[in-house]
């Protein structure tokens, strides 16, 4: 065999293997597959250990959440696809948080609490499921890259069907979270946005994804580049095109970063980053105790909501934008 097909062969078989390992990448960590809709009886509940002695507040919020008065809402994005959500009011002219949900997750599962968070607080909520995820159209989750696209498209829904005068706080859970932290950072953003609460998000979609690849046993350095290659090929965006560090960087919001400090998914130590890392003026780290992944609320209780009305109150009860 001459030498030139030789490599032309090596070649074809290494440009495969990377395709190959990319797919598998990309369908393990950004595909989501066909979701069932919502049964009347079905409570949608996060698995774990550390979740399950949770299991009956949940069902009951999930529950009161059906139960409560609310608008259905949707929006379509940017690249055609149908986003659904709800809003729920606290009173016309109240403070609106726009509220997200975390990777694999969904609005009712991961929210339900954060809506009577809000509500207890006196401000009105906005919850949808991300793209990729509930009954929102799409199959690729961005780990908030196209996601934060949506937030922005969001905060114009509000302002145009809601209350063009509206105080709007962008808030989330883990990758709602570092959705939020984008979006504050993006440079068009209304001046009704007026705070960020960002509850147990991470630094940067890199690492987080090389966290858990780790944590998997297998060498993060050596794939992350697929993960890349998959997003890019398979999934038609760039995974490291924002990043929530970078963004609070640039961002001068009132900030709230909350974290549990048993939180062995997304650690600590990356709110405390982000945290230093933010340009706003105003800006707080609220660790709660004996708190895993996402239930610093359901933990911390009345405790999550006194340290909410101590941060933003001063924001949202002056006069005027």
């Amino acid at each position: 065999m001459e030498p030139i097909w030789i490599i032309l062969i090596c070649f074809s078989a290494a440009v495969a293997i990377v395709l190959l390992v990319s797919m598998v990448c990309y369908f393990k960590i950004f595909h989501s597959p066909t979701r069932k809709d919502r049964a009347e009886n079905d409570y949608d509940l996060p698995p774990g250990k550390e979740y399950e002695p949770f299991y009956p507040q949940m069902i009951e919020w999930t529950k009161r959440c059906r139960a409560t008065p609310h608008r259905n809402v949707e929006i379509t994005t940017f690249d055609g696809l149908t986003l659904r959500g709800r809003y729920y009011e606290f009173s016309p002219d109240a403070p609106i948080e726009i509220m997200m949900h975390g990777y694999h997750g969904n609005s009712e599962r991961d929210l339900s609490g954060g809506v009577f968070r809000a509500l207890n607080i006196g401000h009105s909520v906005l919850v949808y499921d991300h793209r990729g995820s509930g009954i929102s159209d799409g199959i690729i989750i961005t780990f908030g890259i196209n996601e934060s696209r949506d937030c922005r498209q969001w905060i114009d829904f509000v302002l145009k069907e809601i209350n063009p005068n509206a105080k709007i706080i962008l808030s989330g859970v883990s990758m709602g979270a570092a959705t939020a932290m984008i979006t504050s950072g993006f440079d068009n953003l209304p001046k009704n946005v007026v705070g960020i609460i960002a509850d147990c998000g991470y630094t940067s979609a890199e690492e987080i994804i090389k966290k858990v690849i780790k944590d998997m046993g297998l060498p993060p350095k050596l794939l992350y580049p697929f993960v890349q290659i998959g997003a890019r090929v398979f999934g038609g965006f760039n995974i490291d095109e924002f990043s929530p560090i970078e963004q609070v960087k640039k961002s001068n919001l009132p900030t709230i970063f909350v974290h549990g400090d048993r939180d062995f998914f997304v650690p600590l130590e990356m709110s405390k980053t982000n945290c230093d890392a933010c340009n706003a003026s105003k800006k707080e780290l609220y660790i709660v105790e004996g708190a895993a992944h996402g239930l610093a609320f359901i933990v911390a209780g009345d405790k999550y909501l006194d340290k909410l009305h101590e941060f933003f109150d001063p924001i949202t009860n002056n006069n005027g934008l």
